[in-house]
């Protein structure tokens, strides 16, 4: 008697990263390598409940690896957060003989894959977000190319900043995660960083900029995460950007790039970190494992049972943040 050929499904779910693609691509050949059928689940949990689904072949994925966004689409799913949902979801695998489940996308998705992994469908999430929140991961699909995005958006705006004397009051995502501001304040050179993490005050920013200005420096960058609180009660950008003017005198804009953070081709290190993933997916599901989060954890990719890495806390770095602060002079 022949052994059946394993079937295993992809989707997106939740916010759409750049590298979401290219993990498809990871997920579509290596399972294809080795044998495997793949069909392709559009608009996540949505569509599995919705039975669209198609058959994907080496052809499926060409020509996807350097796109921004996911070819197979991205929505939310409430129904997916009860039980009755998670069945359908595991009826609707079973009727289009699906072995195992690819889950890209955040903390909900995961849940999700947990929870119809415990309903005998083995799932494994990659993690597929540009605000770089999940905690078991050093590094999540999406977030290197949303830095360089911000930093390349931020460069053209220091040049109209510089050419005006103003001040630049810039809000990226992240709403409970600082990282993008972090990293993309770091690379742009910003004066003030502010972030969920670490609470602050318009008197600092203040303070530092009149210290900053009587040593020459007449146009300032300020990167502000869309989740920060202040201690003054000075919330939006632009009220930051209206207190920083009044209280130093620089001309000051605010400016929020929202959801062109999400777009754009993927950067190298994002096709190479969702390629290495995808593949190490489809290893775990080969041998018949799911319930499993595949991460980046100090360079290296490995995988987390779900509910552990659920549970993990994420660390800011501090270290890295008190770095800018001190070369931000």
């Amino acid at each position: 008697m022949e052994n059946k050929q394993k079937a295993i499904g992809v989707l997106t779910s939740g916010g759409d990263a750049p590298g979401m693609n290219s993990a498809i691509r990871a997920v579509v050949r290596a399972a294809l390598h080795k044998n495997m059928r793949v069909i392709g689940i559009r608009r996540g949990y949505s569509g599995l409940l919705a039975h669209d689904m198609f058959e994907m072949n080496l052809r499926s994925v060409s020509d996807t690896l350097h796109r921004g966004g996911t070819m197979l689409y991205s929505a939310r799913c409430p129904e997916f957060r009860d039980d009755k949902g998670v069945e359908r979801g595991k009826e609707a695998c079973l009727q289009a003989g699906i072995d195992g489940l690819v889950v890209i996308g955040g903390d909900g998705s995961f849940r999700g894959a947990r929870d119809l992994s415990l309903k005998g469908i083995p799932c494994i999430g990659l993690p597929g977000t540009i605000d770089n929140d999940i905690a078991s991961s050093d590094y999540t699909i999406g977030f290197d190319t949303a830095v360089n995005t911000v930093m390349d958006m931020v460069d053209k705006l220091r040049d109209t900043s510089q050419s005006h004397d103003r001040c630049s009051i810039v809000e990226v995502m992240g709403r409970r995660c600082g990282d993008i501001a972090l990293h993309a304040g770091i690379a742009c050179g910003a004066v003030s960083i502010l972030v969920p993490e670490v609470p602050f005050s318009i008197d600092a920013i203040v303070e530092k900029m009149q210290r900053t200005l009587r040593t020459g420096k007449k146009h300032f960058i300020v990167i502000v995460a869309e989740g920060v609180t202040s201690s003054d009660g000075v919330g939006t950008v632009h009220d930051i950007a209206e207190e920083i003017e009044a209280r130093t005198g620089v001309e000051s804009r605010a400016t929020v790039l929202g959801h062109v953070q999400r777009g754009g081709a993927p950067t190298a290190r994002e096709r190479v970190l969702a390629s290495e993933m995808g593949y190490h997916a489809v290893e775990l599901l080969e041998k018949g494992i799911g319930n499993r989060v595949v991460v980046c954890h100090e360079n290296k990719i490995v995988d987390y049972e779900i509910l552990e890495a659920l549970s993990m806390k994420k660390e800011f770095n501090r270290h890295l943040y008190d770095i800018a602060d001190a070369i931000s002079i």
